[in-house]
């Protein structure tokens, strides 16, 4: 109850609506229980047991107890079967009980209104939650975790626990307080009948119970075993060229079938086991009725008995109004069960802890002065080292390469300056301070980044280069594309700057995506500039477009390249060869390839400005 407590916390005014939706349950079940009570009258008026009285009984004096509501209807009901007749004291009752009908439904609705503003605000908080979660967690987090699982849990699971919250709030919450209800009407009219109902009930409660505690088991493989399927579709759908490439359709579709086959055995079992606690609790409600049938109707029919047979039939009407809530809260506790095991996973994410946060009292970086530092670096993915012992500094407006084979801690080296990961040894400084003392958001305010593979959005590309800088000038945009030799191939495409570029700029060439997001680089305008292999992918013309608008965007600035065609880094004010998570050599092109060692080698396979590795 405690994961369930958790869920309901995302209610915006939750205290404020829980009164209302548990004030309004209890005045639709008060006038619904009323409502069947006025049977009990009708009866013994239509059985002539109203006829015997001539004398009405007083008033009672007022207090807070069922005793006085029944004194009350008494007083007036008995006034009318003797002053105008059994008719009238008749169509007394019928008009009461419309009345409490009219009340009971409108207090439910009420009620349904208020379940409804903490479901739907519980679940837009929920998945916003999520989401900041998700987007503060570290680079090497999407690297061990499924795409496809953590969308799962941000719809499926979130949807999951949405119908628990409704089902829960109607039938775990508001029913018990129901079947209280009932079974307080029921003691007024028959204290031994109703102790023989107790003592049978905790049968069904027990039956139910095994099939719940089953139930809740097989809800978290259904969720995991639907994560593994959005999985692979992701991965099918964004690399469906290669599958077709390879004829692998059919490895695929063996892949989905049988990830599918073990979530539709799971979905099954939980479906027979879902649907059996219905009928289970039915069956076993009517062996009760049954059962305080024999035992009441022996009641009636003794000779000292006090129970009158409308009193026995309103009993029998009363407790078959609690089978409903009881089966309503046996199926609301099997989905809260399956509610719980979706929002376990939602809260394993949310309680996740960032491995890159910012520390107590972190200051601002308002700018970059003077150099970065790499002070006895060393740095471990798991337990294998990547970097070991990395000392480098690069002044303000230098660029600094970084070459070497691959898998040899350049890309890692480069993550460690906007802190998408941390050292494990050593530290890396900026004018001299530890990065880690500076605010996360205005360290990585002070660097740009331009990938290999460019990160682009389905969205305009005005809105792709000016992503992330919310009121940016048009002008300044354009100035932006001009410098990354992007604004003439963009006012070729249909609606210039407000053309939609698809899913991952898929509209776009390679060449043309390239210079959108070196663009949008230019449009931050920050003094640290990152380029991880920024032209390796691209054909000779594009490279030579993408090539001069790094070269434009690398002026003033302090750049960190990291390039497997060297004649894109021989300008470099360093070139630094990193191999096996070292610096094996370091000095400018000219003295690296007089060394004859590893750089020297690797321009010469290289040949026409291309190293195969």
């Amino acid at each position: 109850m405690n994961t369930f407590f958790r869920v309901l916390s995302y209610a915006n005014k939750l205290r404020q609506r829980l009164i209302l939706f548990f004030g309004f349950s209890i005045l639709g079940i008060i006038f619904g229980a009323f409502n069947i009570v006025l049977v009990m009258p009708m009866l013994d008026t239509l059985f002539n047991q109203t006829n015997k009285i001539t004398v009405a009984p007083a008033l009672p004096d007022f207090e807070l107890s069922v005793n006085y509501i029944v004194g009350v209807f008494n007083h007036f009901f008995l006034q009318i079967v003797i002053s105008q007749g059994s008719l009238d004291a008749l169509l007394f009752v019928c008009a009461l009980i419309v009345s409490c009908v009219i009340l009971a439904n409108m207090f439910r609705y009420l009620e349904r209104v208020m379940a409804t503003k903490i479901r739907v605000d519980l679940v837009k908080n929920i998945r916003m939650d999520i989401f900041k979660k998700v987007t503060l967690l570290h680079i090497g987090y999407f690297n061990n975790e499924r795409k496809g699982d953590l969308i799962s849990r941000f719809t499926n699971d979130v949807s999951e626990v949405e119908t628990a919250v409704m089902n829960s709030l109607k039938a775990v919450m508001k029913e018990p307080i129901t079947i209280v209800v009932y079974f307080f009407v029921l003691f007024t009219i028959s204290p031994s009948l109703t102790l023989f109902t107790l003592l049978v009930l905790p049968i069904t409660g027990g039956v139910l119970a095994e099939i719940i505690k089953r139930l809740k088991r097989q809800a978290t493989q259904g969720q995991e075993s639907l994560g593994r399927i959005l999985n692979t579709l992701d991965e099918t759908f964004s690399g469906m060229r290669v599958i077709k490439a390879f004829n692998a359709r059919n490895f695929v579709i063996d892949k989905i079938e049988s990830e599918s086959d073990y979530y539709r055995r799971v979905s099954k079992s939980m479906a027979y086991k879902n649907e059996l606690a219905s009928p289970v609790s039915e069956i076993l409600g009517v062996l009760i009725i049954s059962g305080i049938i024999f035992f009441g109707g022996n009641m009636v029919l003794s000779e000292d008995s006090t129970l009158k047979p409308a009193a026995f039939m309103t009993f029998l009407a009363v407790f078959a109004m609690i089978i409903q809530p009881a089966k309503n809260f046996s199926n609301g506790i099997t989905s809260l069960q399956r509610g719980t095991a979706s929002a376990i996973r939602i809260f394993s994410i949310i309680d996740q802890q960032p491995a890159i946060a910012n520390k107590p009292n972190a200051i601002e970086l308002k700018s970059f002065e003077r150099e970065i530092e790499f002070r006895n670096v060393s740095f471990a993915y798991d337990t294998e080292m990547v970097l070991k012992g990395i000392n480098l500094s690069i002044n303000k407006g230098n660029t600094v390469a970084l070459v070497g084979p691959s898998g040899g801690g350049k890309s890692t080296l480069a993550d460690l300056v906007p802190r998408f990961y941390d050292p494990v040894e050593g530290e890396v400084l900026l004018d001299g301070r530890p990065i880690t003392e500076f605010e996360l958001e205005s360290l990585r305010k002070q660097i740009g980044v331009v990938t290999q593979e460019s990160i682009l959005f389905n969205d305009t590309i005005f809105n792709n280069i000016a992503f992330g800088m919310p009121q940016v000038r048009e002008e300044d945009v354009i100035q932006a594309a001009k410098i990354a030799n992007a604004h003439d191939f963009i006012m070729q495409t249909e609606s210039g700057y407000q053309t939609f570029i698809g899913e991952r700029g898929s509209k776009l060439s390679g060449g043309q995506r390239q210079r959108l997001s070196i663009a949008r680089a230019v449009l931050k305008n920050p003094p640290i500039l990152i380029l991880d292999e920024a032209t390796s992918a691209l054909d000779s013309e594009s490279e030579k477009l993408v090539q001069d608008a790094l070269f434009n965007l690398m002026k003033n600035r302090t750049s960190i390249v990291i390039a497997h065609r060297l004649s894109t880094i021989q300008h470099a004010d360093e070139i630094i060869v990193i191999k096996n998570g070292v610096i094996a050599e370091r000095g400018t092109h000219a003295e690296l390839h007089n060394k004859n060692g590893i750089y020297h080698k690797l321009a010469t396979i290289q040949g026409a400005d291309r190293w195969q590795e």
